[in-house]
C-alpha cells in the first residue's frame, strides 16, 4: 500500500499529523510513527466509504444525545421500517418510518435500545437493526454545598504513606476511617486518595497505583485485617497474631522509613487465609455469607475474572518468577475462556473464592469509610482517583484483549519539566473498539470507581480527547496524539456522575489543548489548579481572588515536589543525580527560575499579608533572599502559602499532610522506575501524633476559618 494511502488511513483513524508542543510551536509527526501507530491499532479500524448499495441500511452502534435534544437519522434506503425504542425504564415506544427517523425528544436519561425492523420482513424471519441510544444530562453532579457557594477543603493523601499505632506497616482502610473522623472534626470536607485499583497480590513490590492490574476492583493490601470479624473470632488467627514472632514482624514493618510491600503482604495473606477458614464455618443463612454471595452475583464476570487471574497468577508465579503477567504465561493460560483456565477454576474453587472474598472484604471496608464521612456530615467524604491506564500484563487487559493495543504504550511528549518525555508503559484503549463495544468498558470503569465516594478525580483528563501513543520500542519523544470521541465520553461521564451523586475533578495539567478547556467547564468538570503553576507571564503569583471557581486548588501533587522539597530545589538536585536533565544549560535555567520563583513568592505573600503576623516581614525577606536555595522553608512561609491558597476562590482546596509536616522527600519522581523508591515513602509521624500536634491543629483551624471567610 502506498504511503499516501497509509497517511489517509492514519488521519481517518484519529492519528494527528502535528500538535502544538510545550513551547507553543507546531510539531510535525513523522509519517513512519503514524504508520506504526496505525499498525498497532490492528485491522478493526472503521474506514469511511460511500454506500454503494442503497438497499443496505447502515446504522452506528451507539448514539449519544443530551436530554431534550432532538435528532434525525437519515436512512440510506427507501425501504419502510417499523421502529421500536425500549427505554432503560422498561417503556416501549413504537412507530413507522421511511427515509428518516426522528428520535423522540422526550426520551429520559439512560441507556435505551433502538430496533429497526423492515416492514417487508417475513414474521418468521425478522431482520433487526439494533443500536444503543444514550441520553445524558448537560453537566456532572455537584454537591449542594458547592452550588450554594461554599468553599470546601480537605487532605490529599497517598493511603499507603499513613503511619498509625495499629496498622500493619502501611496505611489501610482503618487508617482512612480514623483520618476521616479527625479531619471532619476540624472542618475538612473530604480526603482525596491515590488510585485504589487492584494490583498484584503475588508481586506486591509492583506498587505504582497508576500502573494497576485492573481499575475495576480494589487493592486488597489496604484491608485492615484487625477489623475483619472472622479474624477477631478465629482461634487459629488469634493464636498466630499473639505469637512473639508475629508481633516482632508487625513492629518491624511499622517502623520502616519506606513501605516494605512484600513483608506487609506476606503478613496480611497469612492472616487472611486463616480468617477465610473461619468465614467458611458460617452457614448459608448467615447475613455475612448472604452478603458475600450477593456481592459475587453483582460483580458478575468481571469480578470472577479478577479472582481467577489472581489465583492463577499465584500458581504460575510460584512456579517461575518470570511469569510476571499473562503475555508471558504458558500459551494455554493466556485466554481467560480457554479450556485450561476453565479446568483450573474447577480444580481450585476454594482458591478462586478466596480472592472473591478478599475483594468483598475490601469493598465492605471502603463502604464503611464512606459511612464514617457521612456520619460526620462531610459534604464529599471520599475522593477517589481513576488512573489513566492499566499495566500490560494485568487482569483488565487479560479480560478484554481486543480493546487494548499491546504494541503501543501511552505517555507524554517532551516538555520543560520533562525534556525526555514520559513513557508510562501502559497499553492504550483502541478508541474504535471502545465505540464498537458501545462504550461499555468506559461505563463500567466509571461505575466501579464512583462506588463508595463523593468525588472522582480523572487522572490526565485530556485522555478523553487525545492520548500520546508511543510505538513499541520507541522513545517517549517518538510518539503521536490519537484522538478519542470526547463528546461521547464526556456525556457518559455526566450521566454516571449524576447517577452516583459523584462530582468529577479533571487533572488537566501539562499540555492542555484549547478545544477541551471549554468542554470540561461546560460539562461541570472541575479543573485542577496547582499553586506552583498559577503565575502570569512575569512570574507573578495569581492573587487568591483570581482563582477559577470551578476548580480544585492544591499546593502540589504526588508527581511534584513537596513544599519543603520545592523550597530547597530538592526535585532538581535529585533529577540531576539520576540523569533526568542531560541538558546542563536547561538545568541551570531551571535552578535560576526556581530562585526567581521563590523571590516572587515571598513578595506575593508579603504584599498580600500572608506571612505570619508574628514575623518581622522586612527581616524575613532580607534574611531569606541571599541564601534562599540552601535553607529549609521557614514556618512563616509554609503557613503563609497555606493561608494564601486557603483564601482562594476555587470551590475546593486539597492539601498534603507532607506539607503540614515540612517533609522534603517526594513520593514519586516521574520518568523513573528503579532510580528512586517511588510509591514507598511514608509520613514521618503517626496519625495519632499528627492530630495531637498543636502547630498542625492551629494550622488546620486557621485554614478552615479562611475557607469559611471566602465562602
Amino acid at each position: 500500500m502506498e504511503n499516501k494511502s497509509l497517511d489517509d488511513l492514519a488521519t481517518e483513524a484519529g492519528i494527528v499529523t502535528e500538535y502544538i508542543n510545550a513551547y507553543g510551536k507546531p510539531q510535525a509527526i513523522p509519517s513512519q510513527i503514524r504508520h506504526r501507530i496505525l499498525q498497532a491499532m490492528g485491522e478493526n479500524i472503521p474506514v469511511k466509504r460511500p454506500v454503494s448499495d442503497p438497499s443496505v441500511l447502515t446504522l452506528p452502534t451507539v448514539k449519544i444525545l443530551i436530554i431534550g435534544q432532538s435528532f434525525t437519522f437519515n436512512l440510506n434506503t427507501s425501504a419502510q421500517y417499523q421502529w421500536q425504542i425500549q427505554t432503560e425504564q422498561g417503556i416501549n415506544l413504537r412507530g413507522n418510518c421511511q427515509y428518516q427517523l426522528t428520535l423522540p425528544a422526550s426520551l429520559p436519561l439512560g441507556y435505551h435500545t433502538l430496533s429497526l425492523i423492515p416492514s417487508s420482513s417475513p414474521k418468521d424471519a425478522v431482520q433487526r437493526h439494533v443500536m444503543q441510544i444514550i441520553i445524558a444530562p448537560e453537566r456532572c453532579y455537584e454537591p449542594e454545598s458547592l452550588i450554594k457557594g461554599s468553599k470546601l477543603w480537605g487532605a490529599c493523601i497517598q493511603l499507603y504513606t499513613l503511619r498509625s499505632e495499629t496498622n500493619w506497616g502501611m496505611g489501610d482502610f482503618g487508617d482512612l476511617k480514623k483520618m476521616l473522623r479527625e479531619l471532619a472534626q476540624r472542618g475538612g470536607a473530604f480526603i482525596g486518595l491515590n488510585p485504589l485499583h487492584a494490583m498484584y497480590p503475588v508481586m506486591p513490590e509492583n506498587a505504582s497505583p497508576y500502573s494497576p492490574s485492573s481499575r475495576h476492583w480494589l487493592n486488597i493490601i489496604y484491608i485492615d485485617v484487625s477489623q475483619v470479624e472472622d479474624f477477631q473470632s478465629s482461634t487459629n488467627a488469634q493464636e498466630w497474631w499473639m505469637m512473639p514472632e508475629t508481633q516482632h514482624r508487625i513492629q518491624s514493618v511499622r517502623q520502616t522509613e519506606w513501605v516494605d510491600y512484600s513483608s506487609v503482604m506476606a503478613l496480611k495473606m497469612t492472616a487472611l487465609r486463616l480468617t477465610y477458614q473461619q468465614f467458611n464455618t458460617r452457614n448459608d443463612t448467615d447475613p455475612l455469607y448472604l452478603s458475600f454471595r450477593q456481592f459475587i452475583n453483582q460483580g458478575g464476570k468481571s469480578l470472577y475474572s479478577q479472582a481467577v487471574y489472581d489465583a492463577l497468577h499465584y500458581k504460575l508465579y510460584s512456579e517461575s518468577h518470570t511469569y510476571w503477567g499473562w503475555p508471558i504465561w504458558p500459551e494455554k493460560y493466556r485466554d481467560p475462556d480457554s479450556d485450561t483456565v476453565l479446568k483450573f477454576c474447577h480444580s481450585h474453587p476454594q482458591e478462586v473464592e478466596f480472592f472473591l472474598w478478599l475483594q468483598w472484604i475490601a469493598d465492605r471496608q471502603l463502604a464503611d469509610c464512606l459511612r464514617e464521612s457521612k456520619n460526620h456530615a462531610m459534604p464529599i467524604g471520599i475522593y477517589r482517583d481513576l488512573a489513566v491506564g492499566v499495566a500490560q500484563g494485568g487482569s483488565e487487559t487479560w479480560g478484554n484483549r481486543e480493546l487494548y493495543c499491546m504494541e503501543a504504550s501511552i505517555g507524554a511528549p517532551p516538555d520543560i519539566m520533562g525534556p525526555l518525555g514520559q513513557n508510562w508503559g501502559l497499553p492504550p484503549m483502541n478508541p474504535h473498539i471502545l465505540q464498537a463495544q458501545n462504550y461499555q468498558p468506559f461505563i463500567q470503569l466509571l461505575r466501579s470507581n464512583m462506588r463508595h465516594c463523593g468525588a472522582l478525580r480523572i487522572d490526565h483528563v485530556m485522555a478523553l480527547l487525545r492520548l500520546w501513543w508511543i510505538p513499541q520500542g520507541e522513545t517517549a519523544a517518538q510518539g503521536a496524539y490519537v484522538h478519542y470521541p470526547v463528546d461521547d465520553l464526556l456525556a457518559i461521564l455526566a450521566l454516571e456522575s449524576q447517577r452516583h451523586c459523584c462530582m468529577v475533578i479533571g487533572e488537566d495539567l501539562g499540555i492542555v489543548p484549547e478545544e477541551i478547556v471549554g468542554k470540561l467547564r461546560d460539562r461541570g468538570i472541575y479543573s485542577y489548579k496547582v499553586f506552583y503553576f498559577e503565575r502570569d507571564g512575569q512570574g507573578e503569583f495569581k492573587p487568591p481572588e483570581k482563582y477559577q471557581t470551578q476548580a480544585m486548588a492544591t499546593i502540589t501533587t504526588h508527581d511534584l515536589p513537596t513544599l519543603g522539597g520545592f523550597w530547597q530545589s530538592g526535585d532538581l538536585k535529585l533529577g540531576e543525580s539520576i540523569g533526568l536533565y542531560p541538558d546542563k544549560a536547561l538545568l541551570t535555567e531551571l535552578y535560576n527560575e526556581r530562585e526567581h520563583c521563590k523571590q516572587k513568592l515571598l513578595q506575593s505573600l508579603n504584599h498580600r499579608g500572608y506571612l505570619s503576623e508574628s514575623a518581622n516581614i522586612a527581616n524575613t525577606l532580607t534574611s531569606l533572599q541571599p541564601k534562599i536555595s540552601s535553607s529549609q522553608i521557614p514556618t512563616s512561609v509554609n503557613q503563609g502559602i497555606h493561608y494564601y491558597l486557603a483564601s482562594c476562590t476555587s470551590a475546593l482546596l486539597g492539601l498534603q499532610p507532607e506539607d503540614w509536616l515540612s517533609m522534603e522527600n517526594p513520593v514519586n519522581v516521574p520518568g523513573t522506575t528503579m532510580e528512586y523508591p517511588n510509591w514507598r515513602r511514608k509520613l514521618t509521624v503517626t496519625l495519632e501524633d499528627m492530630f495531637k500536634n498543636t502547630d498542625i491543629n492551629n494550622l488546620l483551624e486557621t485554614i478552615d476559618k479562611h475557607r469559611r471567610r471566602v465562602s
